[in-house]
């Protein structure tokens, strides 16, 4: 179990790939397969997280929604670093 949540760190979208080949946990925590498709390409660490909280829980409450909010701070993190990066790099005329 460790492995795999130390592997989602560092490749969420395989690990989201891989539950979804391998089992239904990701199917069982989403209605329809369209906003698990959108958190695997926008917000992998979010829809990792929603999903252990219903499988795990039944919702999101509690310990569960501290590690749902914390999911989305290092999903916005992970996706605001690569733009902040572009502007650095506009502005000093590197591409």
């Amino acid at each position: 179990m460790w492995i795999v949540v130390l592997l989602s760190l560092f490749m969420p979208r395989l690990i989201i790939a891989a539950m979804v080949v391998m089992g239904d946990y990701i199917g069982r925590a989403y209605q329809n397969d369209f906003w698990a498709f959108v958190g695997f390409l926008f917000m992998p660490y979010t829809t990792l997280a929603y999903a252990w909280a219903i499988n795990e829980h039944g919702s999101v409450s509690g310990w569960h929604a501290a590690v749902l909010v914390l999911a989305v701070l290092l999903d916005l993190g992970s996706n605001g670093g690569g733009s902040k990066e572009v502007r650095r790099r506009r502005k000093r005329g590197e591409g």
